[in-house]
C-alpha cells in the first residue's frame, strides 16, 4: 500500500480552487465589459465617512453598480464628488436621487438609488458635464443631524431663559411667594375645622335634595311651557283674526269713500248740465209771471177788454 501524499498537487488544487473563488466573486462585483455599464457623478453636501472605492451602489437593495472615484469638487470644496458607475440596464431617470445608506454596524456606507416617477426620461448628460449628475438627498444621519443640532439650539435657548428667569431678584419673589402660599394654606386648614366640615357636609345634602326637587319639578315646568306655547298658538290666532277685520274693514271705508267720490262728481257733472236750463226756465217763467200779472191788472181795470178791446190806455207823454 503506497502512503506517499503528492503535496504539490494538493497545493495546485487549493490554489485553482482560490482563483476560482476570486474570479467568481470578480464576475459577481464586477461588469464584464466597459460597455456594459455607465459613468455618473453624484455631488454630497454632507460627510461620506464610510464611503469607500468600490462601495456598492444599490436600487432597492440590488447592486446595480459600484463607486470607482471619490474627491472634493473642484468648483465647490463644500461637496464630494463621487463617479460611479452603473449598469445600462438600469434606468437611470431625471428624477432619481441618491443617498448614503449606513450597512448595518459595520460603519460602511453604500449608495442607494431611488429612481422617482416610472413616466420620468432618462437621464443625460447637460450641456458642459462630462458624465450625467445624479441628484443627492440628505441620508438619515444628516436629518437626525440636523434636528440634533436645531434641538440642541432650541435646549441652549431655554436654558439661557430660565438661567435669567432665575435670577437673585425673582429666586426671592418666588421664596415670598411660597411663603404666602403656605399662610394661606394654613388658615385654611384652620378654617376648616370639624363643625366647618360638618356645615358644608349639610349644605351639600341640602343641595342634593333642592336637586331632587327641581328633578320632579321639571315635569310640571315642562306642562305649564306647553300650555303657555299652545295659550300663545291661540292669541296669535285670535290676534291673526282680529287683524284680517280691521284689514277688511279698511278695505270696505276705503270702498264706500271711492263710491260717495263718484257720487259727488256724478253729482257735479249733472249740476253743470242742469244749472244753466232750470236758470232759463226760471227766467221764462218770472217773464211769463209779469206777463201774467200785466194780464191781472187789466183785468182788473176792465173785465171786459180782455175779449172786447175797448178800454183806451192812456199813453204818456211822446208815446204813441
Amino acid at each position: 500500500m503506497n502512503n506517499k501524499v503528492n503535496y504539490k498537487l494538493i497545493g495546485l488544487s487549493v490554489l485553482f480552487g482560490f482563483l476560482m473563488i476570486f474570479g467568481f466573486t470578480y464576475w459577481l462585483l464586477k461588469p464584464s465589459s466597459k460597455d456594459e455599464v455607465q459613468q455618473y457623478f453624484i455631488y454630497f453636501n454632507e460627510s461620506v465617512a464610510g464611503l469607500n472605492i468600490n462601495a456598492p451602489v444599490k436600487y432597492r437593495g440590488i447592486r446595480v453598480g459600484k463607486v470607482v472615484d471619490l474627491r472634493i469638487n473642484p468648483s465647490n470644496i463644500e461637496q464630494v464628488q463621487a463617479t460611479v458607475e452603473i449598469l445600462k440596464s438600469t434606468p437611470v431617470k431625471e428624477t432619481t436621487v441618491a443617498k448614503l445608506t449606513a450597512q448595518g454596524i459595520t460603519g460602511l456606507t453604500y449608495i442607494n438609488l431611488s429612481l422617482g416617477d416610472n413616466n420620468a426620461p432618462l437621464l443625460k448628460a447637460k450641456e458642459g458635464e462630462a458624465c450625467p449628475v445624479i441628484k443627492s438627498v440628505p441620508s438619515l444621519f444628516k436629518n437626525v443631524e440636523k434636528s440634533l443640532g436645531g434641538l440642541s439650539t432650541q435646549l441652549s435657548d431655554v436654558l439661557e431663559k430660565a438661567n435669567a428667569f432665575l435670577n437673585d431678584a425673582n429666586q426671592k419673589q418666588m421664596q415670598r411667594t411660597l411663603a404666602h402660599t403656605a399662610n394661606i394654606l394654613e388658615q385654611v386648614d384652620k378654617m376648616l375645622d370639624d363643625k366647618t366640615v360638618k356645615h358644608l357636609q349639610a349644605s351639600a345634602k341640602n343641595m342634593d335634595k333642592f336637586s331632587s326637587q327641581l328633578t320632579e319639578l321639571t315635569p310640571k315646568i315642562d306642562k305649564f311651557v306647553s300650555n303657555s306655547m299652545a295659550w300663545e298658538d291661540k292669541m296669535s290666532d285670535s290676534f291673526t283674526s282680529i287683524k284680517n277685520t280691521y284689514t277688511g274693514m279698511g278695505v270696505i271705508m276705503q270702498d264706500m269713500a271711492s263710491s260717495f267720490a263718484n257720487v259727488e262728481r256724478d253729482v257735479k257733472d249733472a249740476s253743470l248740465n242742469i244749472v244753466p236750463t232750470l236758470n232759463e226756465t226760471l227766467l221764462q217763467m218770472k217773464g211769463s209771471m209779469i206777463e201774467f200779472d200785466e194780464v191781472m191788472r187789466a183785468y182788473k181795470r176792465s173785465p171786459s177788454d180782455i175779449l172786447f178791446k175797448e178800454t183806451n190806455v192812456k199813453r204818456g207823454p211822446g208815446e204813441k
